[in-house]
């Protein structure tokens, strides 16, 4: 099978990156072709020169004009042979210059089951909230902040008791887990947009 060939966006520590990169050398499809850090102090960025993949590091200063910063992300993806865009801790919303360049091939991934618990701040606002159930959703981008066509959910329990930070660490094994899963799917041709925007991800023959 062709590997399917990412770019992945990160801004932190890269756990998430990590986790894809782990599951590829497990045989997971995918290659990650090239890494954009948004901030030069990303660990991210140590992960994934230690896994030998070519990183673009960008500051504040490249995103005082975001869709420039955007087009110099979507030039160097590009030219990488990037078939797919992967948000992972990515902390920048991507200008329609990303969208419109990988149409339905902008992956988000939200620590929480969306519709519910938008933002940037969605654990705690669960764990605030004293919900029962939260989970991890994997989404499309679009131009509506966490709100494009879902691809994948995945459901957390929250226990009696659990402080924020278990809750966290629950929500995180579940990020680990779901994205590859997704990858596959996507490597596999799996995952179908509709017309109505909705996205059906058949079984694996």
């Amino acid at each position: 099978m062709e590997k399917l060939k990412i770019g992945v966006l990160i801004s932190g520590s890269g756990t998430n990156l990590q986790a894809i990169i782990d599951e590829i050398e497990a045989g997971l499809p995918v290659e990650i072709v090239s890494v954009v850090a948004s901030r030069p102090d990303a660990y991210g960025i140590t992960r994934a020169e230690e896994a030998g993949i070519p990183v673009l590091v960008l500051n504040r200063s490249y995103y005082e004009d975001p869709a420039a910063a955007d087009q110099l992300i979507v030039d160097t993806l590009q030219a990488a042979g990037a078939r797919y865009v992967v948000m992972a801790g990515y902390m920048r919303k991507v200008t329609p210059v990303m969208l419109d360049a990988f149409p339905d091939r902008v992956l988000n991934l939200h620590p929480a089951l969306l519709p519910s618990f938008k933002g940037a701040h969605a654990i705690q606002d669960a764990y605030e909230a004293g919900v029962k159930v939260t989970g991890v959703t994997v989404h499309f981008a679009n131009e509506d902040y966490d709100k494009g066509p879902i691809v994948a959910q995945e459901a957390v329990t929250v226990r009696e008791g659990w402080s924020l930070e278990e809750l966290e660490t629950a929500i995180h094994q579940v990020e680990y887990q779901i994205y590859p899963r997704v990858l596959r799917a996507l490597a596999e041709g799996r995952v179908c947009v509709g017309e109505d925007r909705r996205v059906s991800v058949a079984e694996p023959a």
